[in-house]
């Protein structure tokens, strides 16, 4: 289509290029008019548009008249042709713009196809190449370096066609005018079609190596981001910027090797078709001051020649692009075609097979080596029931990991083979291994949604229909959608569905799940923690209704319990009227939370409104003046201690980062003078002051006379607060539930006690009595699980995410699961628990677990010792137990 588009955008082109002959010589000269003395007659008329049809001799010669025109006068005439000339030039634009359209489309296609296939190839890497590839250069590569591909492809053909047609027909027109000016024409685009390709090719090769480098940099970035722990642990630094310093140097240098080689043929380029006109105004204006060639023809052909040099230099741009993205192809190419890939029929989304895994795990002869040739599994048999639980133990290195690996289809063998029953594990698409089988490894990764999301993930096997609960246009949306996917090679599958597979879970609707969730979570000693994370976390009246609806019954509930006299002093109560000496200044100025950055106590010192009502109740100067004691008392108590110790986390009002600029503010002040300090030096230590939590921090800058200034100013802050600032904070209210304060900041609404011995655990508990009391406990877990677990999981502790691994893998029911040192980051008490919680769980079907500890390997019914690679013992746990036998020897070293 783009081809024919192109063909068809020739037709206008070359018309448009003799246009302009024909108003010089036939309208301006008047060629077409009747002449007396060289001047046009008064009232003489030309035909406009009059067509004809040359007859050949053997038909007589002569002419046939298709159409005779409009009879015009000369002024009418030319701004006839000149009109035409105009239509020419939109027909032109409208041309390209429904090429360019055309081909943004082919491209973009193409480029969203490349991307889908690159990240499908990326699902289908062996797991051991993950361990030579950096996921950024893998992201870099697929989010930047295809796009050039990508967009070259919509130019791949429709540019040359476009470009190359426009320059035959400018050249065509030339020689069709004057045969000598066409072959200066012709030289210039030779030498320029011979020499520029030629010298543009080390720039190619330049490149290729800044490419390479780039993507280089962008992986050590993401090193040095993952290890920062190391760097700063054992202050490398510096080291890191040398290196990095070293890499930009170099990207630097092939950069700017490439700009002198590309102005340097840029200028030739320019040189070159500046020569030709040079040439035409010479030769051509000698031929017209001679009559061999007219004025208008002359006029022509510049015109002609003018646009020769942009599409002639378009094209050996896009020759240099062709040869610039062949190599970008090829290096892609190179990353995303390692040896051993999983054949796109193993993750078919339909592959799987219905009835449950029976029968025997067996291994005959099973071996698997590395890259390098290394067996790690070296020849390994046994068969046991897969009703029966097996442990694997060894040590670490010696293969037991591997055959976990195997025993679970994630590593392929190298020989000899792994079945449970009639199904060869290493054989079997992903929809058996995936579903039927559970793995869980030393280290779980999660990805940054919430808890329950990632719980879940393990049951994201294939879309539900969903057509009867969509409206027409949805539908139509969806399928549009889908059609367009199809056409770009992406997968057809609808994401917005509910991929849940409820039955791999036993269950037939989301409120079953959650409720199997919710036993998974007592089974792997969990709970506790997401109950914490739910009364920590923040839920609103669409997410969680039954608890908002209920948080006020407990609030009260709870506010009668804590009138008993022996809890009297646990929690200080919000009250409008008085102030909170157990909340920061911040809080009791603003009496709420806020809702947006406005009123964040980082930045609030700089807002307006806040300075006005400091200012009108006196607050700034006293503000400043203990902004200024806080940090000078801290810098006193914390400069010696290094950067992340804990203290600075308890106790400090400034991060271990902040000091120095807090160091050099005091310096500022003992200069200056606090009352000549500017602006924003006065509204940081405001933003400090802010922070201070009378009770807790015990200063003593927080006298009767302060406290009631602030309820001045916040009963002003509230009565003023303008339109414009009313939903940047949410004030405190009995009667009210707060979407911006956590559920245990709504239930307890006010603020616990400092200085009273273990009043938060005294508050946790009476909480957990209440919310038992109103049935809730559930719901606030639920609330738990919707904990943001950061990127990786970063903001939960290893074991937490080895509980949250476990729970994904056991949700699902597998028939067989594979757990590879899955609770080494727990303490010995709570492995215990979970371990025998598992192996109840998983009576009558398979559980392999790969051991760290020999002495757990009592609770069961078979053991295999590995080391060196090899099976060295196995059998009935209770007979290798016995003394003398290797286990046993292990279990005493244990």
């Amino acid at each position: 289509m783009i081809l024919l588009v192109v063909l068809a955008s020739q037709i206008p082109y070359f018309i448009s290029l003799d246009i302009p002959k024909t108003i010089v010589n036939k309208a301006i000269q008047g060629g077409a008019f009747q002449k007396v003395d060289g001047k046009v007659v008064e009232g003489a008329t030309a035909a406009f548009l009059k067509l004809e049809l040359a007859l050949p001799k053997f038909l007589g010669g002569g002419s046939f008249v298709l159409f005779p025109g409009i009879a015009l006068e000369q002024v009418a005439f030319l701004l006839a042709w000149s009109g035409m000339f105009l239509l020419m030039v939109i027909v032109n634009n409208g041309f390209k713009f429904q090429l360019n359209t055309m081909k943004g489309r082919v491209g973009e296609r193409l480029l969203r196809r490349m991307r889908y296939q690159l990240f499908d190839r990326i699902l289908r890497f062996p797991l051991p190449h993950f361990r030579k590839v950096k996921p950024a250069e893998m992201a870099t590569m697929i989010k930047d370096e295809v796009e050039p591909i990508g967009g070259f492809v919509g130019e791949a053909y429709a540019t040359p066609a476009f470009l190359g047609g426009q320059a035959l027909t400018a050249l065509l027109f030339i020689t069709l005018e004057n045969f000598w000016l066409s072959l200066v024409a012709i030289a210039v685009i030779s030498v320029q079609l011979g020499i520029i390709p030629k010298l543009r090719k080390r720039v190619l090769v330049l490149g290729r190596e800044r490419q390479l480098t780039a993507r280089q940099l962008a992986g050590r970035v993401a090193e040095v981001v993952d290890g920062i722990r190391e760097v700063r642990a054992n202050n490398t630094s510096n080291f890191e910027r040398a290196d990095v310093a070293s890499r930009l140097g170099r990207i630097y240098n092939i950069r700017f090797e490439i700009y002198q080689r590309k102005f340097a043929v840029k200028a030739l380029n320019n040189f070159l078709a500046q020569v030709t006109p040079f040439v035409f105004y010479s030769l051509g204006g000698y031929l017209a001051l001679t009559g061999e060639l007219s004025v208008g023809a002359l006029l022509a052909v510049v015109v002609a020649y003018k646009d020769l040099p942009g599409p002639l230099k378009e094209l050996l741009d896009w020759d240099q692009q062709r040869m610039d993205i062949q190599i970008k192809y090829e290096q892609v190419v190179q990353q995303f075609n390692p040896e051993r890939m999983l054949d796109p029929a193993a993750q078919a989304i339909d592959a799987g097979r219905d009835a449950p895994l029976a029968g025997a795990l067996t291994a005959v002869s099973l071996s698997y080596a590395d890259d390098t040739g290394v067996k790690l599994v070296d020849n390994v048999s046994f068969s046991i029931n897969l009703a029966d639980h097996l442990a694997v133990i060894g040590s670490t290195g010696g293969g037991k990991t591997e055959l976990g690996m195997l025993a679970a289809g994630l590593l392929k063998p190298t020989g000899g083979s792994v079945t449970i029953g009639d199904l060869d594990v290493g054989k079997s698409p992903e929809a058996v291994t995936g579903r039927r089988i559970g793995y869980v490894g030393p280290e779980t990764y999660l990805f940054p949604s919430s808890v329950l999301s990632n719980i879940l993930y393990g049951l994201s096997h294939r879309p539900a229909e969903r057509s009867g609960e969509m409206s027409a246009d949805e539908i139509a949306e969806r399928d549009s959608a889908i059609a367009e996917s199809r056409r770009t090679g992406n997968a057809e599958f609808d994401r917005a569905a509910d991929w849940l597979n409820y039955q791999a879970a036993g269950v037939a609707n989301m409120d079953e799940l959650l409720a199997r969730v919710t036993e998974l979570l007592k089974l792997v000693d969990f709970e506790k923690e997401i109950y914490e994370f739910g009364l920590r976390g923040n839920v609103s009246p669409q997410s969680h209704p039954k608890l908002v609806d209920s948080i006020l019954s407990v609030r009260k509930s709870l506010r009668q319990k804590l009138d008993d006299p022996k809890f009297a002093n646990l929690v200080e109560p919000f009250d409008r009227l008085r102030f909170n000496r157990n909340g920061t200044l911040g809080e009791n100025l603003i009496f709420g939370k806020a809702t947006g950055r406005k009123f964040n106590f980082d930045l609030m010192a700089e807002n307006a409104y806040v300075k006005k009502v400091l200012d009108d109740t006196k607050l700034s100067d006293q503000l400043v003046e203990i902004g200024q004691n806080m940090a000078a008392t801290t810098i006193e108590m914390f400069a010696d201690l290094p950067p992340g110790h804990e203290f600075f986390d308890q106790f400090s009002f400034i991060g271990a980062s902040d000091l120095p600029e807090y160091k050099g503010l005091l310096a500022r002040t003992r200069e200056a003078g606090i009352a000549n300090l500017t602006p924003a030096d006065r509204g940081k230590y405001i933003s400090l002051s802010f922070k201070l939590v009378p009770e807790r921090h015990r200063l003593g800058f927080v006298d009767d006379a302060l406290q009631e200034r602030f309820l001045e100013a916040r009963k002003l802050f509230a009565q003023d607060i303008p339109d414009n600032l009313k939903t940047e904070v949410e004030f405190f209210d009995a009667d009210k539930f707060a979407a911006s304060a956590t559920v245990m900041e709504n239930i307890v609404f006010g603020k616990v006690a400092y200085g009273v011995a273990q009043a938060e655990q005294r508050v946790y508990a009476l909480i957990g009595e209440v919310l038992d009391q109103f049935g809730q406990r559930k719901a606030v877990i639920e609330a738990g699980l919707d904990f943001q677990v950061g990127v990786g999981g970063s903001r939960l502790a290893s074991g937490q995410k080895q509980k949250l691994g476990l729970m994904r893998a056991l949700l699902k029911r597998p028939d067989l699961l594979v757990l590879n040192e899955s609770t080494a980051s727990l303490d010995s008490a709570a492995q215990k628990t979970i371990m025998d919680g598992i192996v109840a769980e998983m009576k009558g079907r398979g559980l392999v677990w790969v051991l760290h500890r020999a002495d757990f390997a009592d609770r069961f019914a078979h053991t295999l010792v590995v080391k060196d690679s090899k099976i060295v013992e196995q059998g009935k746990t209770v007979e290798l137990m016995r003394e003398g036998t290797r286990l046993h020897d292990l279990i005493k070293a244990a």
